[in-house]
């Protein structure tokens, strides 16, 4: 069994930049398919970017271009790169592995 742990939101200005980390024990990142969603309040959750064992990745229209999924299997950690922050990107963002494995979340708040 997975545990995960998201850590890295935070406040941020329009087009800055933050880096999740989902820290995972249990079991190996590379044993699962990774991915990051994120939700706001009174919406689903909805997938931003996902990472294969294979390392083949893909990401949703909204996050393609500006964020980055990515692991380092030697300290079993899933990161998520965003770039050039939109207030639109404000949400808890939660790491999941496999089909139902998940994180607590954290948040990002993209304001001025």
């Amino acid at each position: 069994q997975v545990q995960l742990v998201e850590s890295g939101g935070g406040l941020v200005q329009p087009g800055g930049s933050l880096r999740l980390s989902c820290v995972a024990s249990g079991s190996a990142v590379s044993d699962y398919v990774m991915a990051w969603y994120r939700q706001t309040l009174g919406k689903e959750r909805e997938l931003v970017a996902v990472i294969v064992p294979s390392g083949r990745t893909n990401y949703a229209d909204s996050a393609r271009g500006r964020f980055t999924i990515s692991t380092d299997n030697a300290k079993n950690i899933v990161y998520l790169q965003m770039n050039s922050l939109k207030p639109e990107d404000t949400a808890v963002y939660y790491c999941k592995a496999g089909s139902k494995h998940w994180g607590q979340g954290t948040q990002v708040t993209v304001s001025s």
